[in-house]
This record gives structure tokens, C-alpha cells and sequence, in this order.
């Protein structure tokens, strides 16, 4: 019955007015990536915390883009091309010609260079962990960068590409960069110029100096500040916002139903959505539960993934079961033998559960009803998620329901994105659920979940579990041309990660992408599936999707 009225009350909540605001026709898009109390004027694109959601790749530009879609085909914006040696060890990246930053300067492979010492220099940017793959980097030419490998990697320019290029004359002179709000960005990217900022709304408008103007259709963007989901929809259901990202429940009748011509929307399977817990928690007693992998495998037990989807996600994502992550996404990398060996810790089944709780002394020790410790101290578990994902509190109050069930002492708390995100990047938390982007290849998702380097950057290293076999097999991967052995390590990482159960799988969300063709076309849709055009932060193809924009004629 609660979980049934988890449902009601979500729908019911959903359905509330969102704040009014204007919505102009021409060419200013208005668009929801991000979902906050207020706004907050930051376009540091080095931060992982308070930088608004349009930093990367519209004021940011990449240097290519890879297309997950197209079988990681480039798309190459920043750089016309690169070449990487047939030995592996080093990358080289050849700049467009006549490149400018948004103030008129010209962008060169100073700038490249720069970025890359200035990162190593601060080594809180490195928020990809990519100086410690790099023996040096270096200025060939005007347009020519030649980047150095400390060991052979087939992958390094997906990763090398993940890092934002900044202008050397701007941030040289910035004392403390890891803090600097950067109010007033020059950048390399299509919307660079911020032309109004308020709490409640800001706006992004066209570089004067973009290199590829000609494929830019558009004005200026426009982000209304929505705090949840509710506010979301019912921006959407009123036709105020062409383009967005959103847990929508029950979408063809909350939102198309509204316009069915223009109100349109494709979900397709990505992001690994997991419960964490926190190796590191400053919580001792917790840290001794979570620690132990037959607790671990007990809670992976308890959760009731189906009824998850099926009511928290309206039926929207698509269960996992693997206790190794991958899924059915990377079905084709997928390791039997993970199934066969351990599949067992990645179904719901309390009795076993309860089972293996009891038999490794996880017992009700002092009387008040809740699990204790083998050694009689006490188990009290908050999970976080933040506030106004409602489909994420709806599926962490229905774990919770069995893990009480099942004797855990169990709450949750719903603090700010931002709290929750620093939480997470710190280790400082006891449970949360956390969402993992989808890539062509699973080295990249186990490689941002499990590289130390990453520890105290990245919310994605949350769990802070760590591995040296595994990443010595992760690093022996990206060294290898063979495909046969690179079958053979992906194997072996599987069964670890398995084993180990360092997170607990439960569904992989759809890409959330919803759109209104009345006054701009050219969308990506199920038809025409040229990339991901999901507008929120971890998706670089997002800009090949702005670029494709028109305005309808009036």
C-alpha cells in the first residue's frame, strides 16, 4: 500500500505550478539542464559543484566530440583532427585555423599547453584525472599540440577531450582558480555571452566570435530557474520551455497529451543509476558494515528493483541485475561467468538476505528492533539523494521499506544538489543513490568509478573503492590493439567488480530528453538518431544537437 501511495503522491506533486515566466518567440531557446533553489552567477568550468550546467561545451567548446551513438565516431569542433602513434604513446591534436575566444583573441596551441601545465599546477582542476596519463605536452606549432603518454592508450583522446580549454591571458592572472566564479566567461563555445543573470533567470548569448557561426541559428538561450521535477512539467506542460531534462512521470498524459504535435520526447537506456555506500564514511560503526562484502551483498539483496521501475520510475528504465554494472548496455562486452558466479547478489530476495545477515552475525544485539554490528555496535544508515528528484526519493523510500523489513536501521535525507554532490565527492555520507553517464565502451564508466586519482574530484568515484588489480587490468586494456585480449581483461575486471561489490545496480535510467517542436526544428528523435541529444551536464553531443536548431518560420 505505501508504495502505491508513493506513487499517487508523486503524481499529485508533479502536477503544481511552476513559476511564471515569460517566453519569447524568435530566436532564444529556453531550456532546463539543471534543477536549483536559485542561480548562482559561476561558469568556472573546472568546478563540479556550483558551475552552472551551461559552462561545458556551449561557452567551453571541446576539442572533439565523441558520438556514443555512432560507435564513438569524432565530431571534431576545436581541432580539425588528431593522430595518435602507432606505438600509443603519444596523441597529436592539429587546431582549426583562425580560432578566436569570445573577446576577439586568438585561441592557438598556447592555450591547449597552457591549460594542461595550469591543471598539473592545480591539481583540484584535474577533475578527469588526466595529468597523471601524461608525460609532458607540447607546442609543435601555432596549431599543433603533441601530447606525451606516460604508457601506451588506444583511449586517451576520449579522455584528453574531457577537458576544458581555457585562455591563457584570462586565467594566468587568477590567483586562486579552484574558487574564482568566473561571472563573466571568455570562452571558445556558440553561447559565451552572459547578457542577463538574476536569481530566478539567466541568459546565454551568441559568441561574436564563433568559429562555426554559420551553423548557429540561435540568439541566445534562456535558463528559468525551476527548483524539482514538478516545476519542470508544468513548464513543459505550458509550453514554456523548448527543450529540457526531467524525470516526467506518466509522460503521455502529464505532458504530450497537452500539444501531441509538438510536445515530444525519446528516452533511451543509459546512465547506471546504483546505490552507494561510502568505504570512507566518517561513521566508524557504518564503516565497519560497509566494508564487508557479505553486508554489501545483503543490502544489493533487499532492494526491490522491479518495483522500483516499476513505480518510482514508471516503468521508464530498464532493471539491473548485474552485479558487475555493465548490463544489458554493454550486453556485448558481458562476462558468463559473472552471472554464474554471482548473479545470486544482484536479485531481490529478502530470505536470502536475511540469511546471510544472520550467518555473518549481523544481529539485533541490544533489543531496539535494528541489525547491529558482529561486535554488538549499532548500524544507523542515512540515505542521501538530493532534493526535488522525486523519482530518486521515490525509489529510496521503497528501499527502504524492505531494508526496515529486513531489520536495518534505515532514513533518508533530501539535502541541496550542491550539499549532496560535495557529500559525495568527499566520502562524507553514509548511502546515496548516484548515476554513472553511459559510454561506447565499459572501460570508461569502471575507469571514472574506481581510479583513486579521481578521489576528492568526482561525485562518479562516490563509493571510494579501490583496487590495484583492477586498475592495473584497466590500465593493461587501454594498451592493447587486440581485440581478443581486451576481451580477456574486461573479463577479469567484471569478476571482480562483481565479487567485490563495490556499488549496487538497480536500473539503467533512460536519457530524460523532452522537446517542443513549435518554434525550433531539427531535434534528434528515434527517427533520426544522430546522437545523444540529452541537454544536461555529462553530454557533450548536447552542442551538435544546438547546432542543428532552426527556427520554425512564422
Amino acid at each position: 500500500m505505501r508504495t502505491l501511495l508513493i506513487a499517487t503522491i508523486s503524481t499529485a506533486a508533479l502536477l503544481v505550478a511552476a513559476p511564471a515566466f515569460a517566453q519569447d518567440g524568435g530566436n532564444v531557446l529556453t531550456v532546463s539542464s539543471e534543477q536549483t533553489t536559485t542561480w548562482v552567477r559561476n561558469f568556472n568550468p573546472f568546478g563540479q559543484t556550483s558551475a552552472r550546467y551551461t559552462t561545458l561545451d556551449f561557452i567551453y567548446e571541446p576539442l572533439v566530440i565523441f558520438n556514443r551513438l555512432k560507435g564513438n565516431e569524432p565530431n571534431f569542433r576545436l581541432a580539425e583532427s588528431y593522430d595518435l602513434a602507432d606505438d600509443l604513446k603519444s596523441i597529436t591534436f592539429t587546431l582549426r585555423d583562425g580560432l578566436k575566444w569570445s573577446d576577439g583573441e586568438p585561441l592557438t596551441a598556447d592555450d591547449v599547453v597552457f591549460t594542461y601545465d595550469y591543471i598539473k599546477k592545480f591539481p583540484a582542476l584535474d577533475f578527469i584525472s588526466v595529468s597523471a596519463q601524461l608525460e609532458s605536452v607540447e607546442k609543435v606549432d601555432d596549431r599543433t599540440v603533441k601530447f606525451n603518454l606516460v604508457q601506451p592508450n588506444a583511449l586517451i583522446a576520449n579522455t584528453i577531450v574531457g577537458m576544458p580549454i581555457v585562455p591563457q591571458h584570462i586565467w594566468a592572472d587568477i590567483a586562486d582558480p579552484v574558487t574564482f566564479a568566473n561571472e563573466n566567461p571568455v570562452g571558445s563555445g556558440p553561447m559565451t555571452e552572459i547578457a542577463r543573470f538574476t536569481p530566478q533567470v539567466y541568459e546565454q548569448c551568441r559568441n561574436p566570435n564563433y568559429w562555426d557561426a554559420k551553423d548557429l541559428a540561435l540568439d541566445c538561450m534562456r535558463m528559468p530557474q525551476l527548483a524539482d521535477n514538478p516545476q519542470v512539467l508544468a513548464a513543459l506542460a505550458d509550453g514554456k520551455l523548448d527543450w529540457a531534462t526531467s524525470f516526467i512521470p506518466d509522460i503521455d498524459n502529464t505532458f504530450v497529451s497537452k500539444d501531441p504535435e509538438h510536445h515530444k520526447y525519446w528516452f533511451t537506456p543509459s546512465s547506471l543509476v546504483s546505490f552507494q555506500i561510502s568505504m570512507v564514511t566518517p561513521d566508524e560503526n557504518n564503516r565497519k558494515a560497509f566494508t564487508d562484502v557479505n553486508f554489501r551483498r545483503a543490502l544489493s539483496m533487499l532492494i526491490d528493483r522491479q518495483t522500483i521501475v516499476d513505480i518510482a520510475g514508471y516503468g521508464y528504465p530498464l532493471v539491473n541485475e548485474d552485479p558487475s554494472g555493465l548490463g544489458e548496455l554493454y550486453a556485448a562486452f558481458s562476462n558468463p561467468q559473472v552471472e554464474a558466479q554471482f548473479g545470486q547478489y544482484g536479485k531481490f530476495d529478502s530470505e536470502a538476505a536475511v540469511a546471510l545477515l544472520d550467518a555473518n552475525g549481523y544481529v539485533d544485539a541490544d533489543g531496539d528492533g535494528f541489525r547491529d554490528n558482529p561486535d554488538g555496535t549499532p548500524i544507523s544508515i542515512d540515505i542521501m539523494v538530493p532534493n526535488g528528484w522525486t523519482d530518486w526519493i521515490d525509489a529510496v523510500q521503497i528501499a527502504t521499506e524492505t531494508l526496515a523489513e529486513a531489520g536495518i536501521n534505515v532514513k533518508m535525507s533530501t539535502p541541496e544538489a550542491a550539499v549532496w554532490t560535495s557529500s559525495l565527492i568527499s566520502g562524507d555520507y553514509s548511502m546515496t543513490l548516484n548515476a554513472l553517464a553511459s559510454a561506447a565502451n565499459p572501460y570508461f564508466p569502471y575507469v571514472r568509478s574506481f581510479n583513486p586519482e579521481d578521489f576528492g574530484k568526482s561525485r562518479f568515484t562516490a563509493p571510494h573503492w579501490q583496487d590495484a588489480k583492477v586498475m592495473d587490468l584497466l590500465n593493461q586494456y587501454t594498451q592493447s590493439k587486440d581485440p581478443a585480449e581486451q576481451k580477456s581483461i574486461m573479463d577479469q575486471v567484471q569478476l571482480i567488480v562483481a565479487e567485490v561489490l563495490p556499488l549496487i545496480p538497480v536500473y539503467n535510467s533512460p536519457s530524460f530528453y523532452e522537446y517542443n517542436t513549435s518554434r525550433f526544428t531539427g531535434w534528434a528523435d528515434a527517427e533520426n538518431p544522430k546522437y545523444s541529444p540529452v541537454v544536461s551536464n555529462p553530454n557533450p553531443t548536447r552542442l551538435l544537437q544546438l547546432l542543428d536548431l532552426k527556427p520554425v518560420a512564422q
